[in-house]
């Protein structure tokens, strides 16, 4: 009598060094560079036409909220499509495990998409650290020559407006005068405002430093004090906008590189998609056997 081996014996040997590592770098790694150079192309796309959600638009003073929460969409709609690139490249790379179920299958696959995204949230990180620091090296050797003050670029132009004047000699030196004023003018926003003292204070600076009459002293100071506090709110709004915006966008991008993750591992395996994600599916009509 002959007894045959199992057949069952290879597949299990086979699969040992792959059930060792759950994790395969190369697929995460791959999918998560896919995803910051896709993210970073959409993003400085959307910078070019107008929808960065910091500058909103050139003239950045007149952009509307319409226009700053549509840049916000649009950063949310880049990182679904970046990460769920990234997604898909990890889990169709990934090398399937034998042996396993399809629910197991969709965890490993999922799980690299996820890993995925979190790789390239920090490397998107730290491009955006490098192009900060470079920026904000740009701007202290620009404030250094020529003497801005702690409170432009944001006010600059309410601090020209407001020691604006026809005739001053040419080596007048208010770097002094505009920092102490741009301070000034940032309590704008504060809960109490501008406080009394401090108004009075400025009237005075602009009269001494403009020649102004005091009439028309106070009226410039009035209006610098509401196009300061307009300009900080709008700066503030944007803020806001940009947080939301970052975190909707991180959080979703995880989702999308999840299912990206686990239809790439489908397509690498030659299965249908889950039917969680086959909607197109269900609106097909469906083929009737012919007798």
């Amino acid at each position: 009598m002959t007894i045959e081996a199992p057949t069952l014996v290879e597949d299990e040997a086979l699969t040992i060094p792959e059930q060792g590592r759950y994790i395969q770098w190369t697929p995460v790694v791959a999918g998560a560079f896919a995803a910051t150079a896709f993210g970073f192309i959409l993003v400085t796309f959307g910078v070019t036409i107008g929808l960065g959600v910091s500058s909103a638009s050139p003239t950045w003073r007149d952009a509307s909220a319409a226009l700053s929460l549509l840049s916000g969409l649009y950063l949310i709609l880049q990182a679904i499509v970046s990460f769920g690139l990234g997604g898909y490249i990890a889990g169709r790379v990934r090398r399937g495990v034998v042996a396993t179920n399809a629910t197991e299958r969709e965890a490993r696959d999922g799980l690299h998409g996820l890993t995925a995204w979190a790789l390239a949230v920090l490397l998107g990180a730290t491009l955006a650290g490098i192009v900060s620091a470079a920026t904000v090296n740009r701007l202290s050797s620009s404030a250094t020559l020529g003497n801005r003050t702690a409170a432009e670029p944001l006010l600059s132009y309410e601090l020209d407006r407001l020691f604006r004047a026809p005739r001053r000699a040419g080596n007048a030196d208010m770097t002094g005068e505009r920092a102490e004023a741009g301070r000034i003018l940032m309590t704008s926003s504060s809960h109490s405002g501008v406080a009394a003292d401090d108004r009075t204070y400025l009237v005075q600076q602009v009269q001494a430093l403009t020649g102004l009459p005091a009439g028309d002293s106070e009226r410039r100071v009035d209006q610098a004090i509401a196009n300061a506090k307009t300009a900080i709110g709008h700066a503030r709004r944007s803020t806001v906008i940009l947080a939301f915006s970052l975190a909707a966008a991180t959080l979703l991008g995880a989702i999308s590189a999840w299912a990206a993750a686990v239809a790439g591992g489908r397509h690498r395996d030659g299965e249908p998609l889950p039917a969680w994600m086959a909607f197109a599916d269900r609106f097909e009509p469906r083929k009737t056997a012919v007798p």
